[in-house]
């Protein structure tokens, strides 16, 4: 009768620490990705953390981890209007590749992404000149110019009166 005793006693302690660590989880998710950013741009990553899956978490303070070349650095989250929805300013400070970690602020509720590519930066190179704008203006200036030209051309073309 002991040995039922016992147990059923370890079989309710072990079902107990089940039910106690169940419900600490959440998802993590992030748009848009930072494929396309260059060294020294902002990437603004937004955040989105639901607990188990489905209802948004608030109150939290996610931190975005970048890493690579032996560098490190981390930003930290702030919370937007939305619950559960939270948004960082991620600047990457040189090109190459590099890893990002989000790491949600509950628990070990975190999603890895990466290696991602980040491409040289335009800081401090001659941006390219606005050709467009100046071809329109120069197309209206000569169609302005040759509706002029046909407007002289036929007043000399009447017969005298």
């Amino acid at each position: 009768m002991r040995y039922v005793i016992v147990f059923s006693a370890l079989v309710v302690a072990l079902a107990s620490v089940g039910a106690a660590a169940g419900g600490g989880w959440a998802t993590v998710g992030f748009a848009p990705l930072p494929d396309g950013t260059a060294a020294g741009e902002t990437w603004k990553p937004e955040i989105t953390v639901l607990q188990h899956g489905k209802t948004p978490l608030g109150g939290l303070t996610p931190v975005v981890r970048i890493s690579g070349d032996g560098d490190t650095r981390s930003f930290t989250a702030s919370e937007t209007s939305e619950v559960g929805v939270y948004e960082a300013d991620v600047v990457f400070p040189s090109s190459g590749e590099w890893r990002v970690v989000i790491e949600s602020g509950f628990g070990a509720s975190n999603v890895t992404y990466g290696p991602v590519t980040i491409g040289p930066g335009t800081a401090g190179q001659p941006t390219s000149f606005p050709l467009a704008p100046v071809l329109a203006v120069l197309g209206a200036c000569a169609l302005v110019a040759a509706a002029a030209l046909g407007v002289v051309r036929q007043r000399r073309l009447t017969p005298a009166s």
